[in-house]
């Protein structure tokens, strides 16, 4: 199965880009991944919130196919411990899904067109993130499933 992560916007945090990369190169181990990057728009701070939702969200349903299975990181989205998102993973394995592409929105979220693209939901905590420490925060867990599913070490729950 290959696993798609589509984020807004660079990474502009040196820190978190360490992290990011450290976490890409140990999932090329488990799946096959594919890191997106959609540009951040030019003067979107001349735009209201929605008119960037909606620029954004076009550039993010581009990025998809239609037979992906959509996932957004939103805060209203179900919670998963770290085991039960694992058993998730298996889940969608067992099922053939083909691409399972995860979208991380930019600063204001996610447009009505996005959210009606996506099949489902997900919460990486109740509280709110950055949404440039989203994007390590969920690599990591997408890591630490695959080594759940495997028994390796890394999970020690």
């Amino acid at each position: 199965m290959n696993i798609k992560l589509i984020v807004v916007g660079k990474t502009d945090v040196p820190y978190l880009q360490t992290g990011l990369d450290e976490y890409i190169g140990r999932l090329k181990h488990y799946c096959d991944f594919e890191w997106v990057v959609i540009p951040a728009l030019k003067n979107a701070g001349r735009m209201s919130p929605d008119e960037v939702k909606t620029k954004e969200g076009e550039l993010i349903l581009r990025q998809l196919e239609k037979v992906d299975q959509v996932v957004l990181l939103d805060e209203h989205g179900r919670d998963y411990t770290s085991v039960g998102f694992s058993e998730y993973l298996q889940k969608q394995m067992n099922a053939g899904v083909r691409t399972l592409a995860f979208v991380v929105g930019g600063a204001f979220g996610f447009s009505p067109a996005v959210y009606a693209a996506a099949q489902s939901r997900m919460s990486l905590s109740q509280m709110t993130f950055n949404h440039q420490m989203v994007r390590l925060f969920f690599l990591e867990q997408l890591y630490r499933a695959h080594t759940i599913l495997r028994h390796e070490k890394y999970h020690n729950a």
